[in-house]
């Protein structure tokens, strides 16, 4: 039997209206020139990073053609499956999880297409946790500032990592500059996104994001922030972390 968002929403840290929002995009992910075309284009940032982090702290030979097998990996609010597909052509297995049934039905006709083996699941961080599913990694980005409670969300995610496990967290800087760049300039000036996909009030400043995930014996061990060059139409990692963050928290062994 189907759930509905409002189902969901009882017994877990979700957002219906956030569900809601991100389902009625549902097929646009994976338009380049579509409603998450800034999506596409911050990809290859958010690539290399995990890539880089994954086989550098857990000891894996970066130049292998598949350097993440034998990696159970957890995309959670995985969206269209962005992440999902190139993580699963560097050799993981992943399980990429999205309260949207139509967010996963785009996702899983995609990989389909594509030949990838991707267990797709319409749940929550919370349903995973009460099965007692782990993971070697987990993805857990540009999720955070769209759930109802993101301190127990952070720590329900923590919970699910294996010792010595990483999760990687990518969000949105609770700061004035990231209200006018991140939601007057980008949803409202320039049209990157769709008007209200973010709230700033709901965005996380690193001390929180590092405070929660440190109580869930998690500690952050790296933080990078990310910026846009209008020059090259690029984006690229960076000190700066008044707008875009990604962290890496590695679970204690």
């Amino acid at each position: 039997m189907n759930q509905t968002a409002q189902d969901i929403a009882q017994r877990t840290s979700v957002d219906p209206a956030e569900v809601e929002r991100f389902s009625a995009l549902a097929a646009e992910w994976w338009n380049p020139n579509g409603k998450f075309a800034v999506l596409h284009k911050f990809n290859p940032v958010r690539l290399d990073y995990i890539r880089e982090q994954v086989t550098a702290r857990l000891r894996i030979d970066p130049n292998q053609r598949e350097p993440f097998k034998g990696l159970r990996f957890l995309d959670i609010g995985c969206g269209g499956g962005l992440l999902s597909e190139p993580m699963a052509r560097l050799g993981a297995d992943v399980v990429a999880v999205d309260p949207s049934e139509k967010n996963i039905k785009t996702a899983s006709v995609h990989a389909a297409e594509q030949g990838l083996d991707i267990d797709y699941r319409a749940s929550t961080a919370e349903d995973l946790a009460a099965a007692g599913e782990q993971f070697d990694v987990i993805l857990n980005m540009e999720v955070i500032e769209h759930v109802a409670d993101p301190a127990q969300f952070a720590a329900t995610c923590a919970g699910m990592l294996k010792p010595g496990g990483l999760m990687f967290v990518a969000t949105l800087n609770r700061t004035l500059k990231a209200l006018g760049l991140a939601i007057i300039g980008a949803e409202y000036v320039l049209g990157w996104l769709p008007k209200g996909t973010h709230q700033w009030e709901k965005f996380i400043t690193p001390d929180e994001l590092k405070s929660w995930l440190a109580a869930a014996d998690c500690p952050v061990v790296e933080t990078s922030g990310v910026t846009y060059s209008p020059l090259s139409n690029t984006w690229r990692k960076a000190a700066d972390t008044d707008v875009n963050y990604m962290v890496v928290c590695q679970k204690a062994k």
